[in-house]
């Protein structure tokens, strides 16, 4: 099928959210288990306090019963060393709860994306993926951690609450219940309206993240052509957004706090008017008015605790959206059908291969060509001409819109692409290396590797000439993408990883490319001996590599024009003679003209080695 741009998926409905929340739930059970249990115990040393209020205002204080004084005193001091040991303890539990779960999802998410298709990453900017990986996991703390059981805990209050309020008092109890179940309809409304914005907020957060991570990593280009004004205005309008977003929710928020206060303010005038005159026409006694007080204040506390909380698992629900909007997305290896592929001779090749990027606008048309097992194949043409297009689908990072290609006869489409990844290897024009040291980017395709058989690969690439020169040696950390190494030396590891790997097949995308004649000439024996045996398929715009290739593609609009080795091609006066002649001529005087311009095989230019 063709890699096109897909829509974005459509936010998750609130059914699906719930569900997910409940399998998140259910993984961490044990541990929210454990918690409700530790939460009842707080819960139960909670409400010795307010229970015994009833007796200290009619026994003590009424009758005069000084010898309760002490007795009371050492429950209360026993109930509080209880709650706070048990609250002590909850936050522990649920504090490892939620970090684990965070961990797991961050760990689920990052395997899911490593395994999206390439073409996922082609349209979607490395800083929105990070914010999905590290920034909205951090909202399910409240779903397995305090927020869910603080909000259990809260309902569960409230009930025993409401209980004791019925047996002190059931009109008064009636009217309090009718005010809050306005409340919690507002609230209902509330979270329903505030969820979408929290949802924008992971987006516009995702954005100004990527723009971030795009002006930071091109920082020199940024100096080069004095972009810092512009970049900080693009990060300050994305930053404007992401506050006014941030001030929606807090309105938003903010107005729950002050109505859940309305609301308690309401309960304590009906509990004043309807109480007071209870406690005059002695239906209630003094103890009873304290008690209940009390108890209408237990609660009133969690519909506090709920307007807070809610709005946290609001955004928790929000955080699941956007996880599950990547979830959803189909991974590479999401095809179980897809055969075993144990060994692997290295036969290549395109039947009728027709390929598009975007729709309707083919980058390849009825592509085909055999490349045996051991032979080296070289793509030749302008820019654009679909070169980079036909290794993309020798690698599977793409699938054809018609036709198949085939490796040792099936269909690649229907191989295991873990079994035949592992047998490429790869030298790509853009070289990319980890932050780590030389050794360790050397031994990427092969980690376990013997130093040794490193330091061999690395002989073999020449990386030697500059490694040695370096203080700590294969020790020495090359940076960021490479950056503290030039070009032609990022490129000669590449070529030392792809050695140490020892593919089958092997990709060659303009890998001398950023190398010097004498660097270049210095390798070629590597790679004639890295080539051998190999099935290998080579872009490159200097001759000394296409010159012995087994069969040259010249490609021209997403065409083959012309094949045929070096020789054969000449014959043919076409195309190839064409791009060949225009850099003979100019590679006879190569050092005549230091500086001039010189044409190469893709239609680009190189700059003349200057004496």
């Amino acid at each position: 099928m063709a890699a096109e741009t897909k829509p974005a998926p459509k936010p998750l409905k609130l059914a699906n959210a719930w569900r997910d929340s409940r399998e998140l739930i259910w993984t961490h059970r044990y541990r929210l288990l454990l918690g409700m249990v530790l939460l009842c115990v707080d819960k139960a040393a909670g409400f010795v306090l307010p229970y015994k209020s009833k007796y200290f205002v009619d026994e003590i204080i009424g009758n005069r019963r000084s010898e309760l004084i002490w007795p009371l005193a050492g429950l209360i001091i026993i109930a509080t060393l209880i709650q706070s040991a048990a609250s002590f303890t909850l936050a522990q539990v649920l504090g490892v709860a939620a970090q684990k779960a965070i961990t797991d999802m961050r760990k689920s998410m990052q395997e899911h994306v490593q395994r999206l298709p390439v073409s996922y990453f082609d349209t979607t900017q490395t800083g929105v993926l990070l914010s999905r990986i590290m920034t909205d996991a951090e909202g399910i703390r409240n779903l397995v951690g305090n927020g869910i059981v603080q909000l259990v805990g809260g309902v569960m209050t409230g009930i025993v609450a409401m209980v004791v309020l019925f047996y002190l008092n059931w009109k008064l109890t009636t009217i309090t219940l009718a005010i809050l179940a306005v409340f919690g309809g507002v609230m209902t409304w509330a979270f329903k309206t505030l969820r979408p914005i929290f949802r924008e907020r992971g987006k516009i957060n995702a954005e100004v993240t990527g723009r971030l991570t795009q002006s930071i990593g091109g920082v020199r280009v940024v100096k080069a052509y004095t972009a810092e004004r512009r970049e900080y205005l693009v990060f300050a309008r994305g930053a404007h957004n992401l506050f006014r977003n941030i001030a929606r929710t807090i309105t938003g928020t903010s107005g729950l706090g002050a109505f859940s206060n309305l609301i308690i303010g309401a309960i304590g005038v009906v509990v004043v008017i309807i109480g007071g005159h209870a406690l005059l026409n002695n239906e209630m006694t003094p103890g009873d008015a304290v008690q209940y007080v009390v108890f209408v204040a237990m609660l009133a506390m969690p519909v506090i605790q709920i307007s807070s909380i809610g709005s946290q698992i609001t955004e928790a629900f929000a955080g699941l959206d956007r996880i599950n909007e990547i979830k959803r997305l189909a991974r590479e290896d999401a095809d179980t059908t897809r055969k075993a592929l144990p060994t692997v001779r290295g036969d290549i090749a395109f039947e009728n291969v027709t390929f598009e990027y975007n729709k309707g606008v083919p980058v390849l048309k009825n592509i085909n060509f055999s490349a045996p097992a051991g032979s080296t194949t070289a793509l030749v043409g302008s820019s654009g001409s679909g070169k980079s297009t036909v290794i993309g689908l020798i690698m599977a990072f793409h699938r054809p819109l018609s036709g198949r290609v085939t490796i040792d006869g099936v269909d690649l489409s229907t191989v295991r692409l873990h079994d035949y990844r592992s047998r490429l290897g790869v030298v790509l024009q853009d070289n990319f290396l980890f932050d780590g040291s030389i050794a360790e980017n050397i031994a990427f395709a092969q980690p376990h590797a013997p130093r040794a058989e490193v330091e061999s690969a690395a002989q073999i690439a020449h990386c030697r000439e500059f490694i040695d020169t370096f203080e700590k040696k294969f020790d020495t950390v090359v940076g960021e993408r490479g950056i503290r190494l030039s070009g032609g030396q990022r490129q000669r590891v590449a070529i030392a990883r792809a050695i140490l790997a020892d593919p089958r097949i092997l990709i060659l995308d303009e890998a001398t490319s950023s190398l010097d004649s004498e660097s270049e000439a210095m390798i070629q024996d590597g790679l004639r001996t890295l080539r051998k045996g190999r099935t290998t398929f080579v872009i490159a715009h200097r001759l000394s590599t296409i010159r012995s290739a087994d069969q040259i593609l010249v490609l021209e609009n997403g065409e083959i024009v012309e094949r045929g080795t070096h020789h054969q091609l000449m014959g043919l006066n076409g195309r190839y003679r064409d791009l060949h002649d225009r850099q003979y001529k100019f590679e006879q005087d190569r050092f005549v003209n230091p500086g001039e311009e010189l044409p190469s095989l893709d239609g680009k230019t190189e700059v003349k080695a200057k004496v």
